[in-house]
């Protein structure tokens, strides 16, 4: 039976909305403006330490809530409930962002960790309800439309965004700040308008009502631990996640120490946000590619491609020395990062048992987000022994070759299988 065309759609709209957070919050704007203007009269040094910390903390908060979250949403089939009150929180946190003037860096830090809490929070259900809006067969396509559709949304508000930063006047702005603190309450809005069609038009399955006699908290911690037991049973889907913790780590990498890497080689700010840029507007086409090549060479074998064309990334950048060898990198990583991000959400999803989709993408959640802790830190451990940060870079070749060998190892059709056969509810 063929999913509602429209609740996939409203599915992938709330990626375009929520992905301004990812490009203009995340990645571009607020780091500048928490540098350059929350933290003035700070040590500059001192002033990135503190927003390194802000990262950390977002993280960390976030890598212990994810899993506890989708056990709550499984429990309670209330995901879309718990969707709304995090996105909710981000929406508002982004809003506040522009209340944040001269040396107000604690009042940003704060700002920025609940608005990734919440960013991230929503994001769990949001993953969740993958395999309610698409079947089996669509979940690569349906999966690669999200992050395209994310893709278009972020880097379309981006784009506005630096345009009203490096042209104030052309929207009756008077300075550089206000402009940047305009942009923080567009991402609010962009998000809030594109949540509108999920929250309206995706709902829960319907499921009978299960007795509780506990608070979802205690629940939410008792069935994280039982996912952890339970979670190997499926050897199929255990082998991809160690082979989804390596790569992802090496794409969480080169996402997080890219502009720091590009800034220390000596490329320019603007060069940096024209790369990013870049990075969004081929990544739109490329992961809708992803999603087609998946159906026909399959989606392991689109994924495993992928993720040499990231080897070839981690080369690349090694030799890098110009704007033009970061215009070329940031061509490379659109080319290949929307369709490595899908294709492996879509992949896990099809090893899920019935009912456990909160549960387990709650996992996925955790469990990428801690390992992503060790390519950032290998990165740096590296560069410091060596005092070269391009020795730096290539050691995340390691990370991509022990993904790739890992991967080859899954049979993603007996992953399905088991799931199918463990599954406590009965798919439709």
């Amino acid at each position: 039976m063929n999913k509602n065309k429209k609740s996939q759609l409203s599915w992938a709209l709330y990626d375009f909305g929520n992905s301004a957070f990812a490009t203009t919050i995340m990645a571009a704007v607020l780091p500048v403006y928490y540098s350059s203007v929350a933290a003035k009269g700070l040590d500059e040094g001192l002033a990135t330490s503190y927003w390194g910390y802000s990262n950390s903390i977002a993280v960390f908060i976030v890598a212990i809530l994810a899993p506890i979250l989708g056990a709550i949403g499984d429990y309670s089939a209330a995901k879309k409930k718990f969707l709304r009150f995090f996105a909710f929180m981000g929406i508002i946190a982004s809003i506040l962002l522009a209340f944040v003037g001269e040396g107000q860096y604690i009042f940003a830090s704060l700002l920025f960790i609940i608005g990734s809490i919440g960013f991230s929070g929503a994001n769990v259900f949001y993953d969740a309800f993958l395999p309610e809006v698409a079947d089996e067969k669509d979940m690569d396509k349906v999966s690669s439309a999200g992050f395209a559709w994310g893709y278009v949304g972020g880097g379309l508000l981006l784009l506005i965004n630096v345009l009203m930063i490096l042209n104030p006047s052309w929207f009756g702005l008077p300075n550089t700040t206000v402009a940047s603190q305009v942009s923080f309450a567009t991402v609010g809005i962009w998000w809030l308008i594109f949540s509108i069609p999920l929250l309206k038009n995706i709902k829960d399955e319907k499921r009978a009502p299960v007795k509780r006699d506990k608070s979802y908290i205690r629940i939410g911690f008792s069935r994280v631990g039982s996912t952890f037991k339970e979670i190997k049973q499926y050897k199929q889907l255990l082998i991809f996640l160690f082979a989804f913790w390596m790569y992802n780590d090496g794409i969480s990498t080169i996402i997080r120490m890219a502009t720091i890497y590009g800034s220390e080689i000596g490329i320019d700010q603007n060069s940096l946000i024209v790369a990013l840029l870049i990075t969004q507007f081929v990544g739109i086409p490329c992961t809708f590619f992803f999603g087609w090549l998946a159906t026909k060479i399959t989606a392991k074998r689109a994924l495993t491609l992928s993720l040499f064309v990231y080897l070839g990334i981690v080369v690349l950048g090694y030799f890098m020395s110009s704007a033009l060898h970061f215009y070329l990198l940031a061509i490379c990583v659109g080319l290949v990062q929307g369709g490595a991000q899908s294709l492996s959400r879509s992949i896990f999803g099809k090893m899920i048992p019935a009912g456990k989709q909160g549960e387990f993408f709650g996992f996925y959640g955790i469990s990428s987000k801690f390992a992503a802790i060790f390519g950032p830190f290998f990165f740096g451990l590296v560069g410091q022994l060596t005092g070269n940060s391009r020795l730096g870079i290539l050691s995340l070749v390691f990370f991509f070759i022990v993904g790739i060998l890992l991967l080859s190892f899954v049979n993603v059709d007996k992953g399905i299988k088991d799931a199918k056969k463990m599954s406590p509810i009965h798919p439709n």
